[in-house]
């Protein structure tokens, strides 16, 4: 018997954890557990998805809620520690950057309970984001490293990270993508939102340096209400976004932008698949729109996902009104299609199953082993 505890807290850990849970199942003698830490706690962000993933109810609700970088980490940390304890598993499988991540992988590390950490390896080289602190550290205490991208890779070995920690599996966030796309397709979601397929704006923005100063994020609004002059725009909110809208008195600077709110994943996907163009601050949806082919605009000044610029449709953008406006007309007059991209490698819906036999030891040859899927099994868009 093995016995895996997946720590799932946020809304991309879901995604994440599906695509792990579902080939684990197909296997005797596995035992899974969910524990879902609560740092996503409001529904539209967090359980509503559970359905649509194909998830289980989770099996723990730590129910940490929000809080500060360090009161929310530390909140899991108490909270987690009990259920350790008591399940004591093989692996605790954690996933992402979120301070749910670098909580349980702490804890697990002090107890001697073996951590792998599904997409390692991944950095931005920017220590001011949070999520860059939660990947550094959780990647040098996790036993087992399982990496989206070759870059992962180089990375954690410049780390000095032992090449026998390391697997190169492809990426999760992609399997559960393909894996429903058809689904997301049929729900007909930019025709319910009266907007018409390839021709309209999809955004989202939360991370605190676009939204939480003031004139930062008032330059952004204003981008995108100038993007709203070419084709409909519907912004997807974050309840943190939200708050400083109202808190900063913004709202009327999106008068013709459609604010709704965040999305189920079906939707979601739905919208990102016919969109001409995203907008956006999100690591997964830099990921979803390389997959899909989608032009993507990534208000950052960096990425820890180089994979999706290199090889995909993702475009790095100041986070001014000129920098963005100009972006996007870039993409609208078909300027920005430099190069054809191409999905990159291990992004073919088989990601889990090979993060799974790499936990059960069921695969033990080469990354490029590893890698390719079992002859036959093709995944088409």
């Amino acid at each position: 018997m093995t016995r895996l505890l997946h720590v799932v807290g946020a809304r991309p850990n879901f995604m994440k954890a599906a695509a792990v849970m579902g080939p684990a199942r197909h296997y005797p003698g596995v035992e899974q557990i969910l524990v879902h830490t609560g740092q996503h706690y409001d529904p539209e962000m967090s359980s509503a998805h559970f359905p649509d993933l194909g998830l289980p109810a989770p099996d723990e609700n730590l129910g940490v809620g929000s809080g500060s970088q360090a009161a929310q980490t530390a909140a899991v940390m108490m909270a987690f520690e009990p259920v350790l304890a008591r399940s004591r598993p093989d692996w605790v499988v954690v996933y992402g950057d979120v301070n749910s991540t670098v909580a349980c992988t702490l804890v697990a590390a002090k107890m001697g309970i073996r951590v792998a950490h599904v997409e390692a390896g991944l950095r931005s080289r920017d220590r001011t984001m949070p999520e860059e602190l939660n990947r550094i550290v959780t990647d040098q205490l996790a036993d087992l490293l399982l990496t989206p991208s070759r870059d992962a890779n180089d990375n954690l070995r410049l780390e000095g990270i032992p090449g026998d920690r390391i697997r190169f599996t492809g990426n999760v966030m992609v399997d559960t993508l393909l894996r429903l796309l058809g689904k997301a397709r049929d729900r007909r979601v930019a025709a319910r939102m009266q907007v018409a397929a390839g021709e309209y704006a999809f955004v989202t923005m939360h991370r605190p340096g676009n939204v939480d100063d003031p004139d930062v994020l008032r330059d952004i609004l204003a981008a995108l209400e100038a993007t709203a002059r070419h084709f409909p725009v519907l912004f997807a909110a974050h309840p943190r976004t939200i708050a400083r809208i109202e808190e900063f008195g913004l709202r009327d600077v999106v008068r013709e932008v459609k604010l709704i709110k965040p999305l189920a994943y079906l939707d979601s996907i739905g919208l990102l698949d016919t969109a001409a163009v995203v907008i956006t601050d999100s690591g997964g949806l830099q990921e979803e729109t390389t997959a899909l082919g989608v032009p993507c605009l990534t208000i950052r000044p960096n990425t820890e996902r180089p994979v999706t610029v290199t090889e995909g449709t993702n475009r790095l953008v100041a986070s001014n009104r000129q920098a963005i406006v100009s972006a996007v007309d870039q993409v609208v007059q078909r300027l920005d299609r430099h190069h054809v991209p191409r999905r990159p490698e291990g992004w073919d819906g088989h990601a889990g199953d090979r993060v799974v036999a790499s936990l059960l030891n069921r695969s033990v040859g080469t990354p490029d082993e590893l890698v390719n899927p079992a002859p036959g099994r093709q995944v088409a868009v």
